[in-house]
Order: C-alpha cells, then structure tokens, then sequence
C-alpha cells in the first residue's frame, strides 16, 4: 500500500480542516491510516478520528495512540472496502457492518437533503482503484450501506488518472465515459491537493516506491478529491429504487461511444425517438459521448415515462454487475 511520508501530514490537515472556524473539529472516519502519520496530523488539529485499519502489523500502534489519547482516537480492525460484503452469516474481521459501525460511531441516520453527517478520508489503493469507486457509486445512488444515514462525505486520495476520468468533458470519447457521467451527476467533485508520487512510501516486498506507470492519461500525481453526494440527485424520476437500471443505461450506452443516440434508442425498441429527443432539446445525430450528465438524467426520466421502454432489457446485467461489484 501507499503511506503518506510526514511532510504530506501538514498539507492533508490543512486541506480536510477547510475554512472551519475554531473549536472541535467533527468526526472523521479514516480508512487504512497505516502507521498513523496523517492520523497524528487529525489529531493534532483537534479531530475525532475513528481509524479503520484491515491490516494488523499496524494496530498494535494504533492502539498504542489510541490509550495515550483521551478518547480522541478509536481504532478498529475493519476494511473500508469490505463493508457490507453480500456474503450470509457473521462477518470476520477485515470484513465490517456499517450498521456497527455506525452505531460505534454515535453517527444517526439523516435524510439526503439533510447536511452531512460523516467524513470519511483515505488513500485508495492502487489494486482494484477502478473496481473500488464503481463500488462507492453504486452504494451512493443506491443509498446502500454507508448511504443509509444520509450524503456522506469523502476525502479521497485517488490516482492523477482516475481523477482526470472523474472530470472529463463531453466530447473526449477515450476519458469521458460512464463512470464520469456518474460521478459528475452524483457528486460535487472538488480537487484539495495534488501531490507528487514521490511523498508517498510503499511497503512493498522490494522496498522499492511503486509508481505507477503513466499510459495516454497524465499520472504523476496522487489527487486528494472530495466527493459530496448531491443534495438535488434523487429530484424528478430518479430514485435509488431505480437507480441500478440508470446506471446500466449509462454503462451501456458508453459500450459505444461514439454511436448515435437514435440507434441506441432504437436498440431499447424505442420507435418514437425523434419526438422524445425533440422535447428534450437534444440534437438527433448526438453520439453518446457528447451528452453532458444532466442530459443522460433527462433521458432516463423520459424513457421512465414511455410505455414503449423496455425496462426490463437492463434486467439480467443489473443483476450480473451487480454481483461482480461485491
């Protein structure tokens, strides 16, 4: 895994304090603090910190910290990315419950529209990165697991490239894809800081620092990124009870980008495609990459209210994804 060298500490407290004024600081969830050199940095600028670390070479010190400290500081034997496995029975550490570990937290349920009710920070690793934010997509617009007590906030250190697919514009058929209309719809994405890879240690096998390689897209950097669920998301036809078919339709329809949206809606055994595209005031020769996230929701409600959509043509992948996700 990647750890932040002590330099970094300074700049991630800076970032996560914001403008807050004086006085405790909120509760914060950390994920895979390691040996806790961000988690001193928290501490330190007055956060409650709830520190879930899978990996048990570091919780003897962690809970060292943790009994030197006055209840500022919980540490658990948890996975942040092992949460709520569909796996029946009782769950073995790595493996957590939110609903524990809410209820460890003191943390309520709130309706979406309501404020914030946690923050949670990590570094997402870079095995499985792509795989781990699908995961926090579906749960945020199906309003499962950690979403069940409302528009938790995340502080995510994420890789250049991944960040740069989160942020793409229409048009840009090789990075704007489904995952980023997703996450542009979903969230509120804003960049804190981009650090060089250079900051981070690794302790893998070899010593060695563990860059990632950068391909077409630029990766030099770690992005620390907050993503804030949008307070307006489940407004009009969208809701998280539906919300699986809408994310199939945009996966699907980014199978190929650059295809028409005439033919993908006559691929839905849409016939009155000319008529719906006209209400929404969207060009009859746009390609798929050209639609800005707003007009993907537009979409969906629209076809939601046709009686000739064939909702149940998304059903088996729904299904399928759905399971490979977890």
């Amino acid at each position: 895994r990647f750890i932040a060298c002590p330099q970094l500490a300074r700049t991630v407290r800076r970032c996560l304090q914001g403008g807050a004024g004086p006085g405790p600081r909120p509760l914060l969830l950390e994920f895979a603090p390691g040996p806790g050199i961000l988690t001193r940095s928290l501490l330190d600028a007055g956060f409650r910190v709830v520190a879930l670390e899978s990996n048990s070479d570091f919780l003897t010190d962690l809970q060292s910290l943790e009994n030197s400290l006055d209840g500022q500081l919980k540490v658990i034997h948890g996975d942040f990315f092992r949460m709520d496995p569909l796996a029946k029975g009782a769950l073995k550490p790595p493996a957590v419950s939110s609903d524990k570990l809410f209820e460890t937290l003191g943390v309520a349920a709130v309706p979406w529209r309501a404020d914030v009710p946690l923050k949670i920070f990590g570094i997402v690793q870079q095995q499985l990165e792509r795989n781990r934010l699908w995961r926090l997509l579906f749960a945020m617009y199906e309003c499962s697991s950690i979403y069940r007590y409302g528009r938790v906030e995340l502080n995510l250190f994420i890789s250049e490239k991944e960040y740069t697919v989160l942020t793409a514009k229409p048009g840009k058929s090789k990075i704007y894809q489904a995952l980023t209309v997703l996450a542009q719809l979903g969230y509120e994405i804003e960049l804190l800081h981009k650090e060089p890879w250079s900051s981070f240690a690794t302790n893998s096998k070899n010593g060695g620092l563990a860059i990632p390689k950068a391909g077409r897209l630029p990766n030099d950097h770690f992005c620390l990124v907050r993503l804030t669920p949008q307070q307006n998301l489940f407004t009009g036809g969208l809701k998280p009870s539906n919300a699986s078919t809408f994310i199939f339709m945009v996966k699907q329809s980014f199978a190929k980008p650059k295809s028409k949206l005439t033919d993908r809606l006559n691929s839905w055994s849409l016939d009155n495609s000319d008529t719906l595209l006209k209400a929404l005031e969207i060009p009859k020769n746009a390609a798929m990459c050209n639609l800005y996230p707003e007009d993907y929701k537009r979409l969906f409600e629209a076809l939601q209210n046709s009686d000739l959509f064939v909702e149940s043509f998304f059903h088996d992948e729904v299904l399928a994804s759905t399971r490979t996700m977890n």
